[in-house]
């Protein structure tokens, strides 16, 4: 009898242990992912024709995150990046930080960061099981992130319609079509990352 009952515990033990570390894992990678979209606002410069928004990686860094993390996790990680960046951690471009930021200008464009990697991780994944990168063809990962970039210009352009004097059009041409050629680059650099994360572990 006593052996019995230890047979029959150990299966939900190893069970519950496995869930725990697979919840472990995930926020270690969504903790990762959110210093990396943080890191990236490092690597600022000014946009010549729209001089109010800056140009960043951290659109590449969010692709990356929705990509690799997919949908829950990827917006999981993209939500603690905004809280960091709320609380003081200088994680916005040019390392500011605040609710100020998060208000300002630019601040469309931070609070579509969980949405637009919760969006492309749909695409990549579905609603399933997270899926290998391997198995994605390079039209699906383009069109998800198109998908992302659509969101991001449109939280974008209408904060930026609201706080500043650009006007609904000004603040398209300001905020979306000012930035296109710079997004054309990091989605091709997103695809070029992560096919070679596949050759890499194949």
């Amino acid at each position: 009898m006593g052996n019995e009952s230890q047979t029959a515990v150990g299966p939900d033990t190893d069970s519950i242990e496995l869930v725990g570390d697979e919840i472990v894992e995930n926020v270690a990678r969504a903790a990762l992912f959110a210093a990396l979209v943080g890191a990236s606002a490092y690597v600022s410069f000014p946009n010549p024709l729209a001089p109010t928004v800056p140009v960043t990686l951290q659109v590449l860094a969010v692709f990356l995150a929705g990509i690799f993390l997919g949908p829950v996790w990827g917006a999981a990680s993209l939500a603690l990046y905004l809280v960091a960046g709320a609380a003081g951690a200088p994680v916005f471009a040019g390392g500011n930080a605040g609710l100020g930021v998060l208000l300002g200008p630019t601040g469309g464009y931070l609070w579509s960061y969980p949405v637009a990697a919760a969006a492309i991780g749909l695409v990549v994944h579905g609603t399933g099981s997270l899926r290998n990168v391997a198995e994605t063809t390079v039209v699906q990962l383009v069109a998800a992130m198109i998908v992302g970039t659509a969101i991001i210009y449109a939280f974008g352009i209408v904060q930026l319609w609201l706080v500043t004097p650009y006007g609904f059009v000004g603040a398209i041409v300001a905020g979306a079509a000012a930035f296109v050629p710079f997004e054309a680059v990091k989605i091709a650099a997103a695809v070029a990352i992560v096919r070679s994360d596949v050759v890499a572990a194949g």
